[in-house]
């Protein structure tokens, strides 16, 4: 089956306005689903051919665009790394350039990972890397993690617009049933973030990997499941967005909401 590149694009109203990009999501992703379930594509299918295209996908968000991670990011990304920043990743930590664009290759190649590079629209620059990973459409389940930002975009909205962007893909879109999170118990910072996120605490995995120490790491999981998804979404919409423009991202997202529920429905869609 011929491929053709998928990149979600938005038009906002307002600067920095955050519902739109939503609707814009909803309304092509909604066509896309008819599309291949007139095709006869299970809810599993579905998911496995939006992920088989993953490496053009593009996802708007607020004040960042998530586009897809290449080698050449590692240029932008690689003076942003040192020890203590790396403390809490799983993988090695890269030691040059070369060594993080082998790094990037490994996450691209793989197409259980749908990995992307955060650009700041303000500036243009590249503000980090987050990814989807260990995507098991049959199961509706993935995981969301192999985030690092650079240190001058810590304290800032930068993470949660990716992990509204992130979440609001793989919940709405994917169609998973639920998202995990993991963290290094040690990595206070990150375990704090990722409670914001309406995230439960499912329990701690004991030794379960190397650290970069030589030493054994413990591992904090946690989880995002479907019927929590809105109550997140809401928190992070009301973190993100300006107070004078609540009132018309929160009736857009509403509107999203009918869609989703008339697409589910197959009923006619509102006027």
């Amino acid at each position: 089956m011929a491929q053709r590149p998928l990149i979600v694009a938005a038009t906002p109203v307002f600067s920095g306005f955050l519902g739109l990009w939503a609707g814009v999501l909803k309304f092509w992703f909604t066509a896309l689903r008819y599309s291949l379930e007139k095709r006869g594509f299970s809810d599993a299918q579905k998911g496995a051919y939006i992920s088989s295209v993953q490496h053009n996908i593009s996802l708007p968000g607020h004040g960042v665009r998530l586009v897809p991670l290449r080698r050449r990011h590692a240029a932008d990304l690689y003076p942003y790394i040192d020890v203590d920043m790396w403390a809490g990743m799983a993988s090695e930590r890269p030691t040059s350039k070369r060594a993080l664009e082998r790094l990037f290759a490994t996450r691209i190649a793989d197409p259980s990972i749908i990995a992307f590079a955060v650009i700041d629209d303000e500036t243009g620059t590249v503000a980090g890397t987050t990814s989807l990973y260990d995507f098991v459409p049959e199961q509706s389940r993935v995981e969301l993690g192999m985030t690092f930002f650079g240190r001058s975009y810590w304290g800032r909205n930068v993470n949660a617009s990716s992990k509204l962007a992130l979440l609001t893909f793989a919940f709405e879109e994917l169609l998973v049933h639920r998202v995990t999170l993991r963290c290094d118990v040690r990595n206070v910072r990150s375990a704090a973030a990722i409670v914001k996120l309406g995230a439960t605490l499912e329990g701690v995995l004991r030794g379960y990997r190397h650290g970069h120490d030589g030493s054994r790491v413990d591992t904090s999981v946690y989880s995002l499941l479907e019927h929590e998804w809105p109550a997140s979404r809401s928190g992070l919409v009301h973190r993100l967005t300006p107070a004078d423009l609540l009132p018309e991202v929160t009736e857009l997202i509403e509107f999203s909401e009918q869609l989703a529920r008339a697409d589910a429905e197959c009923a006619p869609l509102p006027a």
